[in-house]
């Protein structure tokens, strides 16, 4: 009996079971490890064309298609959200309409008996552009239900469509979230960024579906549909490619291609999504980010948000905040005011795990993106760190800017909300994936965030190889401000005065270029494992596993003095 009760406390206590093999944040600061570059991967992927069977529309009529689930605020409610009808690109384009089909979800408990009914709204949306020889594209009528009154970790059946029309999809299923405690969660967390479609993608889904995730989280950066012309011709660097353009076109069938190829997992798995700068797509009007504020539903409203752009929902034990970097931030923002009263509403008894994500990172040592959203940073890293966040998911991290000088007309936000054309030099990006030390403010501090840098989902991109501390790669400061991030922030430089580190920083623990995804799996209150797979082309790899601890009693959870630890 003795030895039954010491190995259940063994598999109980990931302290114990796993000491001798993955470490913890315990057991930190690290030292930090740069792993050196496998040129053997496929750095450069190549997109899926619009002849692969997996991207074709495989439905007739007004049935669904591209189904996907996000979660709302708690485990009571689920949106499902499909499209409807043929999408147009041309000269001259007629919107569908929305009110001609019904918004219809029947679910249950049960595959044979789906005797619930619930029904939402429909809309279209447009991207125009009022430029002679620009193509201009409508959608198909994209269908947003709300499914309330479900119980927790329960298994729903539900098939959508307009029972009237005949257009109904095939029946599909998903779990409800655990209730929100300390000590119910769900089983795991995938976290993938700047995902893209091509056959690195297709890898990385592959093994991010053998990891069964309860629920993704993609970190912005999602079709990149702004690589392409409204033609369909395609580059690596749209600004090198396309200089003479009038305005940064993008080609929205992209978005429908991504839709059909993940529709077997959105269809089952809730997938959470946060813009990055790849969904900003301006077009007449300055109209922007109409495709990701069409195509996803998102818990704005049941969060208090007023803006697709930012929002927060609890999973189990977890509340989530999800952050927008492309609309004001400031201290005098509606985006800061929300953030404010979200973090006080908290409950740390009941969801004791903060977690945070937005598209780029404050704490990177790539070239790629180095210090670009330093302003950002400076407005909302002490509020966020006050609250005792435990973990913050970015993805984002290009080439050096001196690998593409070419410019074009962009935009950028004012602090009053108002998006500005100006003359930008602009680069494009790649991927990596890094992880810190618990860091606040530059420093190491027990009771900062883990920041996870996982902007390596397997886009066309090139992969980020460059170091901001190699010799003679460190960015000139005025050159790193993102544009339509705002002005220049990076005034706080190194402990020697220098805008770069002269080696890895101390707030680096692991950095390594290759395309991945990461799980979450929280075990209990205080221990969450963390583990990052590489995609070694074909196969996969665990490139990074850790023990994320949370230490309330070291770091009081709410209201936290700076400084304080």
């Amino acid at each position: 009996m003795t030895f039954l009760l010491l190995l259940l406390f063994c598999f109980l206590s990931p302290a114990i079971s796993s000491a001798h093999s993955i470490p913890s944040t315990l057991d930190g600061p690290f030292v930090p490890v740069t792993v050196p570059l496998d040129t053997s991967l496929r750095g450069q992927a190549i997109d899926l064309p619009d002849t692969d069977p997996r991207v074709r529309r495989r439905v007739i009529g007004f049935e669904p298609e591209q189904i996907s689930l996000s979660l709302s605020s708690d485990h009571d409610s689920i949106w499902v959200s499909w499209i409807t009808g043929e999408f147009q690109i041309g000269k001259k384009v007629k919107p569908l309409d929305p009110t001609s089909i019904n918004s219809v979800v029947q679910f249950g408990t049960l595959r044979h008996s789906l005797s619930h009914e619930a029904k939402g709204h429909s809309l279209v949306y447009s991207q125009l552009y009022p430029f002679d020889g620009l193509l201009n594209y409508t959608s198909g009528i994209i269908h947003h239900v709300r499914i309330t009154g479900l119980k927790p970790s329960t298994i729903y059946y539900y098939r959508c469509g307009d029972p009237s029309r005949r257009a109904m999809s095939k029946i599909h299923h998903f779990r409800t979230m655990p209730v929100s405690s300390p000590s119910s969660y769900p089983g795991r967390i995938a976290v993938v960024g700047d995902l893209g479609l091509t056959y690195n993608t297709t890898d990385t889904i592959s093994h991010l579906i053998h990891n069964s995730p309860d629920l993704i989280l993609l970190i912005g950066d999602v079709s990149y549909a702004n690589l392409y012309l409204t033609n369909g011709t395609s580059s690596d660097c749209y600004s090198c490619s396309f200089p003479e353009t009038p305005i940064h076109e993008t080609y929205q069938p992209r978005w429908d291609y991504w839709g059909r190829f993940m529709e077997n997992l959105t269809s089952k798995v809730p997938l959470m999504v946060i813009e990055g700068n790849h969904e900003i797509e301006l077009q007449a009007e300055n109209k922007t980010f109409e495709a990701y504020s069409s195509r996803f539903a998102f818990p704005f409203n049941e969060s208090g948000s007023s803006s697709t752009l930012y929002y927060s929902f609890n999973a189990g034990g977890i509340h989530f905040v999800m952050l927008g970097a492309y609309i004001a931030y400031d201290k005098s923002a509606e985006q800061y005011e929300w953030l404010k009263k979200d973090l006080a509403k908290v409950d740390r008894s009941v969801t004791p795990w903060l977690v945070a994500s937005w598209h780029p990172p404050w704490y990177s040592s790539y070239t790629a993106h180095y210090r670009e959203a330093e302003c950002m940073k400076e407005a909302m890293e002490e509020l966020l760190y006050s609250y005792g966040t435990d973990i913050v998911f970015n993805g984002h991290v290009r080439p050096d800017p001196k690998s593409c000088h070419l410019s074009f007309f962009a935009f950028r936000f004012d602090m009053m909300d108002r998006y500005v054309f100006s003359f930008v030099k602009t680069y494009f990006q790649v991927h990596a994936y890094e992880r810190s030390n618990r860091v606040y403010n530059y420093e190491l501090d027990p009771c900062g965030p883990v920041y996870i840098v996982i902007g390596d989902g397997g886009n066309r991109e090139k992969m980020a190889i460059e170091h901001a501390d190699d010799p003679g790669k460190c960015p000139e400061p005025l050159t790193t401000p993102d544009p339509v991030m705002g002005g220049f922030c990076a005034w706080n430089f190194t402990p020697s005065d220098k805008f770069c580190w002269d080696r890895q920083p101390d707030y680096s623990a692991l950095r390594e270029s290759s395309f991945g995804h990461g799980i979450l799996e929280m075990k209990n209150e205080t221990w969450a494992l963390w583990t990052w797979y590489r995609n070694q082309d074909s196969s996969s790899e665990v490139g990074d596993q850790i023990y994320i601890v949370r230490q309330p009693d070291r770091c009081p959870l709410h209201h936290r003095l700076v400084n304080h630890c």
